[in-house]
């Protein structure tokens, strides 16, 4: 009878559809996902809780908003081995679903609810439009990746801000601890970049290793400011710096680049024209 058994789980796996089955792509976007969600976790039991209970440790809630966006960074690079072990190997029918449902969670609903506890914490934000900010940077996240998966784009190329790229962007731009209406501006202009349709290159090859070595520093930075390390803070906010102006940057190149495409294919137009 035993052997019966186990000739009919073996059967069972065999049968299985082939959509069911994870890949080792898969295993990676799930890393993503629960990146995603123990960082709202640590933002909620290490900076909203002691908020809420009247606690002074203020170090406690450094090393929480630490933890929350390192795990942010965790789950960006989850998003970008997964691509690339999914181009590498094979990829299961549900890859695509995976990867839009985790990146929603890590870089859509952290995030936004990163900046509605920074509402509720900081001492001269307001929580309600905070709350209507965070709204606007998850509502950008869920179009942009509706879109992403409707429209077809030329290869190497993303359309709008990509989420993992504009979620750093956001907690750069709350823990930079600007005045409450640059921060607030800010936060909505990265959304609205998320949403434009400002080309952005995907990381492959180079760009791919930069990127990698960026979110490692960064995550040095982090752990810096977290232990209260010499220069810390100052690190910290350099780093979120050059993360909020290379968001600004890369739309103005973009734009530059198509004006002088427009301009060039103007001129090509008349040139065409003329006997």
């Amino acid at each position: 009878m035993p052997e019966a058994e186990d000739e009919n789980d073996v059967d069972g796996t065999e049968d299985m559809p082939l959509s069911m089955r994870l890949s080792i792509a898969d295993t990676l976007t799930l890393g993503n996902a629960t990146c995603g969600f123990m960082a709202v976790y640590f933002t909620t039991t290490g900076i909203l809780i002691p908020h809420l209970t009247g606690s002074d440790e203020t170090g406690m809630a450094r090393h929480s908003a630490a933890t929350a966006v390192i795990l942010m960074l965790m789950a960006a690079i989850f998003d970008l081995f997964d691509g690339l072990v999914a181009r590498k190997l094979r990829s299961s029918p549900m890859g695509a679903e995976l990867d839009n449902l985790s990146d929603l969670i890590s870089f859509g609903l952290a995030p936004a609810y990163f900046v509605l506890v920074y509402g509720m914490v900081a001492d001269d934000a307001h929580q309600r439009v905070s709350a209507l900010a965070a709204i606007v940077v998850l509502l950008a996240v869920v179009l942009r990746l509706a879109r992403f998966s409707c429209v077809t784009l030329k290869d190497g190329m993303f359309q709008g801000m990509p989420s993992p790229f504009g979620a750093l962007t956001v907690v750069s731009i709350v823990l930079l601890e600007l005045p409450f209406v640059p921060t607030l501006l800010a936060i909505v202009g990265v959304a609205w970049l998320m949403v434009s349709r400002v080309e952005y290159p995907k990381p492959r090859g180079v760009l791919a290793v930069a990127m990698l070595g960026w979110i490692v520093a960064a995550m040095g930075l982090l752990a810096a400011w977290a232990f209260d390390a010499p220069g810390g803070q100052l690190l910290l906010q350099t780093g979120c710096a050059l993360q909020v102006v290379l968001g600004a940057v890369i739309p103005l190149f973009a734009t530059a680049r198509r004006v002088n495409t427009f301009r060039d294919n103007r001129r090509e137009a008349r040139a065409a024209q003329l006997p």
